[in-house]
């Protein structure tokens, strides 16, 4: 179990901790009150420096840290709300998964900042978007950081204003800013289930702390799967559904590819979606006492992998592609969760930083030299064209479909794996999801890098390549994409060299506590593992393989926008209809619910009543003026009658 031990150099570390969060801040405040003030260089230096200042101070805390045996502390900063029992800190919790996030979030957060500078070089409101890139940045980082649920919610919230800021960046396109309010809207409907969940915490352990509610959850007299448990984390779960795109929550998430390709990047890779897996990893101990929940969290994971993977099969926008791909991969990460395999889930979650950010800004790339073009059936042949983006969008893609010895063969081998212990139908749907992503994603490539160019004259004209500030980034992710599987060697390799697990064991010390078998490692025999391997490896090149021979050999392209499709095609290329059942069943219901309020409600009652106390004063005031005749004896007529009505009250009354 975690000893919280703060370090002894107590002031130095508590400023370091806390210039993390801010530094990105000031850099939100200089650009914000700066943007068109500034010169470009000016606010790229700003932004990305800040952001950087932050990775190198993350590092050193990283290896601060590790130096000093790897104990977690808190840092105080002061007493933030006091209300009644209720004590909530301005503090920092630093230990293995805040260390891990924040290098994270830091690291990728830096390479789309400094591609930012050159993609978005042209832009009038240049400083404004490094303005709310820093924001975003500020907010993640205070939700990881922070030492108890109330921050973590300030953070939850702030990525959520700023994701809405981002992808309604270019706020004269109408269909942006209705992506923009889809994604704040469908944001807020699991922000309120998160919120419940704190205060049902609240309530049950008397703090909203981590250490304090852990250690309380730990020896907490309802046992496992409890009512109070399971309502808990069903509603912790609800908020994650929603920041990190699940079903029936996930459809706002491709269409935030509305804003700039680095906010795509951002959004997708490092930041925002994680954000939903960073708290159920967080609250471990929770989950691990409501098993009823964690097959809930399976089940709507490996749905979603599933669902997401067919649209993906049929999208031509290339950053839809990438976007449903996402979501497809959070279904993994969600799947690994409810199989209690949080370490292999964020495996996944640091492997897919590293693809994701590369596969995004790959294809920013792409849409920058055919002058914003983002369908794939007008790309091909881009490979002479583009060679530094195309190497590396194929390093991004052989990441993501599995294929060895790159970063996302480890970390979905390894998932796979513990979901084959626990369920042989979810590791097959698993499979299945794996299959198609390989698939849409080499049929990606294939179409946009490889036959012959298909967009106009003037558009190949323009093709070059991208400017150093966008290629180093995505030499950098693609050499990470490369390497960073290493982090999570198999044990058919080497005993004990998952470098990743080991380093995560101390978050789990409550939930052993709790119950001892929840996080256990990996039970299958090395012959299983080296099956599930070859299996795994085997359904992504033969993928691989079938879109080779469909767009290569065949130079199949999909069908122009228009034409007639077959009724399967046709239903996947539709997204199944969701947003079109969503709006027809929740949408239209309450717009014209809101409609017959404004119009009898609002118009009727309310408006009626408050206007008729003020026709009624006026038309008083209009009549009684008349009594203000200025003749005396009027008056003294007037008060003997009112005498007499009050003595004849008085006797009938009294």
């Amino acid at each position: 179990m975690q000893e919280i031990v703060m370090p002894s150099n107590n002031q130095a570390m508590a400023l370091l901790c806390l210039l993390v969060p801010m530094l990105p801040f000031l850099g939100f405040v200089l650009n914000g009150l700066g943007n068109r003030k500034l010169a470009n260089g000016l606010v790229s230096l700003i932004g990305c420096g800040t952001v950087l200042a932050a990775f190198l101070i993350s590092i050193y805390l990283f290896l601060d840290f590790t130096a000093n045996g790897s104990r977690a502390y808190t840092v105080d900063f002061y007493n933030w709300i006091s209300v009644g029992d209720m004590r909530i800190g301005f503090s920092f919790l630093i230990d293995q998964l805040t260390l891990l996030m924040m290098l994270m979030v830091t690291g990728i957060g830096f390479f789309i900042h400094l591609y930012s500078a050159g993609y978005m070089s042209h832009d009038e409101n240049f400083g404004k978007f490094f303005s709310f890139i820093n924001l975003f940045m500020f907010s993640m980082l205070l939700l990881v950081m922070g030492s108890n649920y109330v921050m973590m919610f300030v953070g939850w919230e702030g990525v959520g204003l700023c994701s809405y800021l981002l992808i309604g960046f270019w706020n004269k396109n109408t269909n942006y800013n209705n992506a923009a309010k889809k994604a704040f809207i469908m944001n807020r409907i699991g922000d309120l289930g998160f919120l419940l969940g704190i205060f049902l915490i609240f309530i049950t352990f008397g703090s909203v702390s981590y250490p304090q509610v852990f250690a309380e959850a730990a020896r907490y007299a309802g046992g496992v799967d409890s009512g109070v448990m399971i309502a808990i984390t069903m509603l912790l779960f609800v908020g994650a559904m929603g920041k990190s795109a699940q079903i029936p929550l996930f459809t706002w998430l491709p269409d935030a590819m509305a804003g700039p390709t680095p906010v795509s990047a951002l959004i997708h890779a490092a930041t925002m979606v994680t954000a939903g897996i960073y708290m159920v990893v967080r609250s471990n101990v929770l989950y691990v006492l409501a098993p009823t929940t964690l097959e809930v969290i399976a089940i709507v994971g490996v749905v979603t992998a599933v669902v997401a993977a067919t649209i993906g099969l049929a999208q031509n926008d290339i950053k839809k592609v990438l976007a449903y791909s996402t979501v497809s991969q959070l279904g993994y990460m969600f799947l690994a969760l409810g199989v209690m395999a949080f370490s292999s889930s964020l495996f996944h979650v640091l492997t897919h930083a590293f693809f994701k950010a590369l596969l995004f800004l790959g294809a920013g790339s792409v849409i920058h030299a055919m002058s914003n073009e983002q369908d794939i059936r007008s790309m091909g042949g881009l490979r002479k064209y583009l060679p530094i983006t195309f190497l590396t969008f194929l390093i991004g893609t052989l990441a993501i479909a599995g294929i060895p010895p790159f970063a996302g063969f480890f970390s979905k081998d390894e998932l796979l794996a513990h979901v084959y212990e626990h369920s042989k139908l979810m590791w097959a749907l698993g499979l299945l999801a794996s299959f198609m992503t390989s698939f849409y994603m080499f049929r990606l490539v294939f179409l946009t890098f490889f036959g012959t160019f298909r967009g106009t004259e003037e558009q190949r004209h323009h093709l070059h390549e991208s400017p150093a500030s966008m290629t180093i980034p995505l030499i950098v992710l693609a050499v990470l994409s490369t390497v960073g599987g290493f982090l999570g060697i198999p044990a058919v390799f080497a005993e004990n060299s998952h470098v990743l697990q080991n380093y995560l064991s101390p978050i789990y010390g409550f939930a052993r506590v709790a119950n001892a078998a929840a996080v256990a490692p990996l039970h299958i025999d090395h012959a299983t593992e080296w099956m599930l391997m070859g299996i795994s490896v085997a359904v992504a090149v033969i993928a691989a393989i079938i879109a080779y021979v469909m767009y290569v050999s065949k130079k199949t392209v999909p069908v122009p926008e228009g034409e007639r499709l077959s009724p399967v095609h046709n239903l996947i290329y539709n997204k199944y209809y969701i947003d079109e059942l969503y709006n027809t069943v929740i949408v239209r219901p309450v717009m014209w619910l809101s409609t017959v309020l404004y119009r009898f409600v609002d118009t009727v009652l309310v408006d009626g009543v408050v206007n008729g106390f003020g026709k009624f004063a006026t038309q008083s005031g209009r009549t009684l003026r008349y009594a203000q005749s200025g003749t005396i004896s009027f008056y003294v007529l007037m008060m003997v009658f009112s005498i007499v009505l009050i003595l004849f009250l008085n006797f009938f009354i009294g």
